[in-house]
């Protein structure tokens, strides 16, 4: 077998009717709308383990998921999505509000 030496090499084993479908439907994904949000400490029923709330976040079940994914990643945290709250593992609101903020929401801390 001919040794591999760039990726031109690479492309041509490659069969074009077996590439995947272009990604264009991912990159036409409309963008999130700015919002105001609302990010909450909270220690109660979770026995004394603190977690970040973040709340009054307006769009689907979906892109609520995508966005508590993110700031998960970003935090390096677990969480979950309930009750139309995303729910961050830990103290994390200064970090999360830079997050957001970035992301061109606005972010009001509450609570702690």
């Amino acid at each position: 077998m001919k040794k591999l030496t760039s990726l031109s090499d690479l492309e041509s084993l490659i069969d074009p009717l077996e590439l995947p479908p272009n990604n264009s439907q991912l990159l036409s994904k409309k963008p999130l709308i700015k919002q105001s949000l609302e990010a909450h400490y909270s220690k109660k029923g979770r026995a004394g383990k603190p977690v970040t709330v973040i709340k009054n976040f307006m769009g689907s079940k979906d892109e609520m998921k995508g966005l508590a994914k993110i700031l998960k990643n970003k935090c390096g945290v677990g969480g979950s999505v309930k009750n139309e709250q995303i729910i961050i593992q830990g103290e994390h609101r200064d970090k999360i509000t830079l997050i957001l903020e970035g992301m061109g929401h606005s972010v009001k801390r509450i609570g702690g």
